[in-house]
Parts: structure tokens; C-alpha cells; sequence
């Protein structure tokens, strides 16, 4: 059988990532795809293909790894808000003279009737937050919390994929596990249940984690809203579809020139 005519690392950890994985897997026989995880989700989903895990220890260190791999291109797929890794992705790619393209979900708009308090970063959430709420449902991920450990006068209700291996930052809190897709149903009725005055969350994006947005709006809850950050220059899609378009694009590694 003769070689893949383009080898391809994907920066994974999203469900966009699993369903290139998967698509290039069942569709594209010309393309040999890995997909490298960061490892920090004790159970990841499923995912065809060879599968990576672990950090590489620095942009030197992915661009070394890249080089010694003989990869073709680079697919950055990891969440909207992992920002170290696609800086170093960037830096590996700039240096080697491969090429890179960012898969991110298109992020959320807010709705006419939504309640939305739109801000930077997690620090200013953090200042923000006491304003709008009293018991608050944090869905930011878990290395996010610790922004949130100097507020006072607040519970919190957090969610996270595993059960952590310390305790909460802050004396007033509980934490629900849980991996997406969620239901707007069973996210109303869990905001509900903890009688939750506030929602806190990232512009992730995507339709896995839009129930809460949803469940909000229909109880009338504020949210506060942290924008992304902005990714390091280079090409960007939203879908699946769009990246196998560009790697149509990539020349082959068979190709005599």
C-alpha cells in the first residue's frame, strides 16, 4: 500500500477535533492523521487514529517533534481559549516553515432577550461578578477557578469533566461533574435545583455546551460573559468541511518537483 500523501498533526481536546480525526479516518485515505492530546482529562472521548498525550515541553520542543515526525501540516484544533499551546503551535510552525491552520468554533451571539455582561478575562469577571449575582453556576473549566478565589459572599456551583485532586479555592461551593453534550432540560433544572442567580462561563462556542446559554435565557439569569482571547495570526475556519478544503490545498509529499 503506498505511503499517506500528507501527514498531519492534530492539536485535539475538542469535540471538532474528534470529528476530523474521524472524518479523515473514514474519508481520506491520502492523509495520515495523529492527534495529540495535552492529557488532562482523565477519560478523552474516543478517537480514531493514533493518538499522542502529553505536553511537549515548550514551542523548541513541538518543533523538534514535528520535524523528527516528518509531519506535513499542522491542524490547530485545540479549545478557543488554550492559548500556550497555540502560541508554541505557532511559533513550531513559523519556524519549520509548515504549514498551520486553526480550527475554532464560530463563538456565541448573544440573543435579543439574552442578559449578557461582556468581559475581557477572568480577572474581570472576578470583579464583575458580586455586582450580578449571590449563587453562581461557574462553568469556566477547572484551571480557571482559581481566579475566583479571592471573592467573598458568593456560592459556587462548579462543573467540571473530572473530580479534581484539591479542594475548591473558596469556602462556599460545590462541584457537579459532567461532560458535554448537555441538555437545555437537564441544565435548567440543575440551575434550578441550586437556585443559581448567575451564570459565568467562556465564549467557547459550539452547540455542546449551549444549553446552559439557553437554560439562562429562559429563567431570566445574567450572564457574565468572557471573551475569547485573540489566537496568534494564521489562517482560521469553523468547520470540519473547511479544513478538508485546505488540506485539498497542501502539496503532496509524493510530489517529484
Amino acid at each position: 500500500m503506498p505511503a499517506p500523501d500528507l501527514k498531519i498533526l492534530i492539536l485535539g481536546g475538542t469535540q471538532e477535533a474528534v470529528a476530523l480525526a474521524s472524518v479523515l479516518a473514514a474519508q481520506r485515505p491520502d492523509v495520515s492523521a495523529v492527534t495529540s492530546l495535552a492529557g488532562r482529562t482523565q477519560s478523552p472521548a474516543p478517537i480514531p487514529g493514533p493518538v499522542r498525550t502529553g505536553g511537549f515541553g515548550g514551542a523548541a520542543r513541538m518543533r523538534d517533534y514535528l520535524r523528527a515526525e516528518e509531519f506535513s501540516a499542522l491542524v490547530d484544533a485545540t479549545h478557543p481559549f488554550a492559548t500556550q499551546i497555540s502560541s508554541h503551535a505557532a511559533q513550531a510552525c513559523t519556524e519549520l516553515g509548515l504549514p498551520r491552520l486553526v480550527l475554532h468554533r464560530a463563538p456565541w451571539r448573544a440573543a435579543p432577550d439574552d442578559q449578557w455582561h461582556d468581559v475581557p478575562d477572568m480577572p474581570a469577571a472576578a470583579t464583575y461578578l458580586p455586582k450580578l449575582g449571590r449563587r453562581v453556576f461557574l462553568s469556566t473549566g477547572p484551571r480557571a477557578v482559581a481566579a475566583f478565589s479571592a471573592v467573598t459572599g458568593v456560592w459556587f456551583l462548579v462543573r467540571m469533566v473530572d473530580t479534581p485532586t484539591t479542594p475548591l479555592p473558596f469556602a462556599c461551593g460545590e462541584i457537579v461533574l459532567g461532560r458535554g453534550p448537555f441538555d437545555e432540560a437537564a441544565e435548567r433544572a440543575l440551575m434550578v435545583e441550586h437556585r443559581i442567580d448567575l451564570l459565568v462561563t467562556r465564549n467557547s462556542g459550539g452547540a455542546g455546551a449551549a444549553a446552559k446559554l439557553k437554560a439562562a435565557r429562559d429563567l431570566d439569569l445574567p450572564v457574565i460573559m468572557v471573551a475569547r482571547p485573540d489566537p496568534p495570526p494564521g489562517v482560521r475556519v469553523e468547520t470540519v468541511d473547511a479544513v478538508l478544503d485546505w488540506l485539498a490545498g497542501q502539496p503532496s509529499r509524493n510530489t517529484c518537483v
